[in-house]
């Protein structure tokens, strides 16, 4: 019963807040200062139907998406590479705080003089996201069992079961941490650079225009597809991970066995 109570409690919590914001709104009276979730849906529903509006979801998810990949596969490639080399680690290392302390405006303004702003979105999601995977995935092999790693250079295990059998378990919780930081940083500065940038048809670009002519419904509109597109990327990336877990001893009759 609990639990089957609770999306009715989530609804009821994201229909009081909808329910504040129109208040507000209405409190206002003012479309350019602050539009309601009424006015919001009038605005994005026309949207939808048109080809245009798909075409710049894609351009700008597309890039994104493409600059948390390479930042996810190249951070865990990397870190593991500097956990068995030290000597990468602390070569890295002024590099890792250097991405992690300067703002991301400067690293967007450096990006747009270097490379225009097509790809400027994929530089900077990467930008953000690989410290993020870097250090949780230094920080996940360093947590693998020690008697494990004992055992399995006592036995002659092969690197590959190594890599499996062990570090895998052990990495994993950190990568899905860091994840869920990293997934929703990639795409606020993902659209922030192209805010800045002003790419053709991307999102960035829409956010731009509705400030420009004080379209306050346009930018709530556009600010909801970010956080749909955001939070279904989110969603099937972490549903990924959660796949690569491992699994926990299954019981089948009386027998116990490994899956």
């Amino acid at each position: 019963m609990k639990y089957s109570l609770f999306p009715l409690r989530r609804a009821g919590m994201i229909l009081f807040w909808l329910l504040l914001w129109q208040t507000i709104s209405l409190f206002f009276a003012n479309s350019i200062i602050l539009v309601g979730p009424a006015e919001v849906i009038k605005a994005l529903l026309p949207q939808v139907l048109k080809a245009d509006f798909w075409g710049t979801i894609w351009f700008s998810f597309g890039r994104i998406s493409l600059g948390f990949c390479l930042a996810f596969l190249s951070g865990i490639l990397i870190g593991g590479t500097a956990c068995r080399f030290l000597l990468l680690e602390e070569l890295l290392r002024p590099l890792i705080s250097f991405f992690k302390s300067v703002p991301v405006a400067s690293f967007i303004i450096l990006a747009l003089i270097w490379m225009g702003s097509e790809n400027l979105s994929v530089f900077i999601a990467f930008i953000v996201v690989f410290p993020v995977i870097y250090i949780n995935t230094m920080s996940g092999i360093r947590s693998a069992d020690g008697k494990l790693l004992e055992m399995a250079q006592v036995f002659s295990m092969p690197v590959g079961k190594k890599l499996f059998y062990i570090y895998r378990p052990a990495l994993l919780p950190y990568l899905i941490s860091g994840c869920r930081v990293a997934l929703g940083m990639s795409f606020k500065s993902g659209i922030a650079a192209e805010v800045i940038g002003v790419p053709d048809h991307s999102i960035g670009e829409k956010l731009y225009m509705a400030k420009i002519y004080l379209s306050t419904a346009d930018l709530f509109a556009w600010t909801l597809v970010i956080l749909i597109i955001s939070a279904i990327f989110e969603t099937f990336f972490l549903k990924l991970l959660t796949l690569a877990s491992p699994r926990t001893i299954k019981k089948e009759g009386d027998r116990e066995t490994w899956n």
